[in-house]
Order: structure tokens, then sequence, then C-alpha cells
């Protein structure tokens, strides 16, 4: 396959959301983090993902989580702070029967406990699931 307008339309990142110039931090990689995933991102943004340590507003955040990382609620407040209210934050877990597998219903719990509302779930790679997270922008502005 060719680098083509076609190939662009099939890279995954572009079906997350990923938009050319955009600045995407992560947080949480690992060995067993998807590669070809974390290329397809640099590659349709055109910047390399930033590490946990980028001083700046992101666009969006890739966290990858897996059971054994601690706390998913923290983990999500932790990524919740380094985005502007709206962004994305992408929650990548591993799919039912892989090592660190969280329960969809503990990613819910998590993301209602840090003020997140969950928009969409999505098949992120062969070994990762996916859920698009995002701040209610009326949440963290302070109006009733």
């Amino acid at each position: 396959m060719s680098a083509t307008a076609g190939h662009a339309e099939s890279n995954p990142a572009s079906r997350l959301g990923f938009q050319p110039g955009q600045v995407v931090q992560e947080l949480g990689w690992d060995e067993d983090s998807d590669q070809e995933l974390r290329e397809s991102i640099e590659e349709l943004t055109g910047t390399e993902l930033a590490d946990e340590d980028y001083d700046d507003v992101p666009d969006a955040v890739v966290l990858w989580f897996r059971e054994d990382d601690g706390d998913l609620t923290d983990a999500l407040v932790d990524a919740t702070s380094a985005v502007d209210d709206g962004a994305p934050i992408l929650l990548l877990t591993p799919k039912t029967g892989r090592p660190g597998y969280v329960e969809p219903s503990d990613i819910g719990e998590a993301a209602a406990t840090a003020g997140l509302a969950q928009t969409s779930s999505f098949n992120a790679s062969k070994d990762w699931s996916g859920s698009r997270l995002v701040t209610p922008k009326a949440a963290r502005s302070g109006k009733r």
C-alpha cells in the first residue's frame, strides 16, 4: 500500500478523530502499547507523541491503562488536568481475555467519578479497546 490520500483514510488515528497539527500527549506507555497505533497517530498529526513530561497543554491525551496500573480514577483525573475543557482523552485498555483487562463498568464508574463523559467505545487495535472521554464543558466552568 502506498502513502496516498487513500492511505490517510485507512489510518487508524483518523478513525479516532485525530487531526493534522494536533499535539497528543501519551500517558501510561509501556512495551505492550500498540506501536502501530502510536505511529499512525504521529503520522496523521505530523508530530511525535508528547511524553508524560510535556509541560504545555496538549490537544488530546492518549492514556494506556491496565488493571494493575493503579487507580483508574486517579489516572483519569491526572489526564484531565493536562487538557483544556472539552478536549478528548482516549483511554486504551487491553481487550477481554488479555492481561490487564479492565471491566467496562470500572471504566464507566472511574470516568464519572473523574468528571468525564464517555462519548464512544471503539476497537483501537488487535489487543486494545478504546473509550473516548471528554470533560463536559459546563461541569468545569463553574456554572450551575
